[in-house]
């Protein structure tokens, strides 16, 4: 089942969601990098560019560990010396996008559990933290940051001053950077954030990845040639891409004229580097494509550093390769992956295989309370909540029992918070002790308190 769904994903990708065939026309061969094998389906650079792959091999290693539900217990693990196999490899890996891009989402995918807040609502991460990816020989670190943002909405919200700083402390440990671009929001799709084109301007020798997600929401997937050719300036791995389309208009389409995607300026390419992996995604749309063809400019020189002046750039040209996936479902989250394990470098693991994040058990409970909270509340009601632990106990039958003293500035958030016939707080209760209970694998009692802050 497995490889006839990276086979649809990977036509998703290079068929831009066309709804009938077209006829793709590779550059010519001493124009195309030399493939690279990965045991993964291709990524949405290797489609267009009709570089081969291996077929995809099975789920990716063991079941994830649960996160220790005593605290004694993770911070042995902790600080206990990693078991080290024979051969290390590891990579730390940041991943950097706007506030609701999907960050976390993807981070909880890619380790397997839950153990980082997911909300519609902006700024539901709060601090970075650290997720373990153990498989085999190889150790992934994900760096999980707050959205990139500014000082005036970290006032407006209330948030801690660390949302500023976290996301650049991350690139400074980085091995390589994630950008998250959600593609379903038309406001913000067609260029990268200022903040986010500062900080990888800041850190050029940090090799970056786009990722595209939630895929899946962008109905026509034409638009992803436009997107790709925008938030890369037509430039990919170190060599220029220039794709033509040429699209039939029906009754419901909105698809003008052809698509013209122009080629980026050789001066703002870096050295370029073997694309593995990859990604691509599903072929659904109301567009009927006649022509599509993509073209790779020659490599160009090895430069030192990436662009410097983003006051008018919306994109990047120096991203080594591009995922598209849908991270909330877990497509084609495996494919980058295996993209991710296959960059990992020689090296010691940082932390036992038993460690899932870096974050206490305290942490991931209140965590996934304030994602429930966030979920439940309106506007800015949830960011003045303050949650205090007040019970954290094994009871005689192994289960965790936590009680947890939520308060509220008002007492009309009080009330909201309770909900008629405390319908809102069981809820909020009921669903983020299954949380626990999926991110501890043991069983949980919560109770949650509501109280009007003294």
């Amino acid at each position: 089942m497995a490889a006839p769904m990276a086979a649809r994903s990977v036509r998703w990708a290079v068929r831009a969601a066309a709804a009938g065939p077209i006829l793709l026309r590779p550059a010519p061969s001493s124009c195309l990098p030399r493939p690279a094998l990965c045991s993964g389906s291709r990524s949405a650079l290797g489609s267009i560019l009709g570089v081969p792959s291996e077929k995809p091999s099975g789920a990716l290693g063991r079941h994830p560990p649960p996160v220790a539900s005593n605290r004694e217990e993770q911070e042995r693990l902790l600080r206990g010396r990693p078991d080290q196999p024979r051969n290390p490899r590891v990579l730390r890996i940041a991943i950097i996008g706007a506030p609701n891009a999907g960050k976390s989402t993807l981070c909880n995918q890619l380790l397997g559990r839950k153990v980082f807040p997911v909300s519609k609502k902006v700024h539901t991460t709060r601090c970075k933290a650290r997720g373990v990816v153990t498989h085999e020989d190889t150790q992934l670190i994900i760096l999980d940051t707050p959205g990139l943002t500014n000082r005036f909405k970290v006032k407006r919200h209330k948030l801690d001053e660390a949302m500023l700083t976290d996301p650049w402390d991350s690139m400074k440990h980085a091995d390589l950077v994630l950008v998250l671009v959600d593609v379903s929001d038309h406001w913000t799709r067609n260029s990268l954030s200022k903040e986010v084109l500062k900080c990888l301007s800041e850190f050029p020798q940090v090799p970056s990845v786009l990722v595209l997600n939630k895929v899946d929401l962008l109905k026509k997937k034409f638009l992803l040639l436009e997107l790709v050719n925008e938030l890369t300036e037509g430039t990919v791995n170190g060599k220029k891409l220039e794709v033509r389309a040429a699209f039939e208009q029906n009754s419901s389409s909105s698809a003008g004229s052809p698509l013209q995607i122009t080629q980026a300026s050789p001066s703002e390419n870096r050295a370029p580097k073997q694309a593995r992996g990859g990604s691509g995604m599903e072929n659904h749309s109301d567009v009927k494509a006649s022509e599509s063809s993509v073209v790779t400019g020659e490599p160009q020189g090895p430069t030192q550093n990436g662009p410097k002046d983003v006051k008018d750039r919306k994109g990047w040209p120096c991203f080594q390769e591009i995922f598209m996936l849908a991270a909330l479902h877990g497509e084609e989250v495996d494919t980058l992956k295996r993209y991710l394990l296959m960059q990992a470098k020689p090296g010691p693991w940082e932390f036992h295989s038993g460690v899932l994040t870096s974050q206490s058990p305290q942490e991931v409970c209140n965590n996934i309370i304030r994602e429930k909270i966030l979920e439940y509340l309106p506007l800015e009601v949830p960011y003045g909540v303050t949650q205090v632990t007040e019970m954290w106990e094994e009871g005689q039958s192994g289960e965790l029992l936590i009680v947890q003293s939520l308060l509220v500035p008002r007492k009309s958030h009080m009330m909201m918070l309770i909900g008629r016939g405390g319908k809102v707080i069981s809820r909020i209760a009921q669903e983020a002790g299954q949380d626990l209970m999926n991110a501890f694998l043991c069983d949980v009692r919560l109770k949650l308190k509501v109280e009007v802050k003294s």
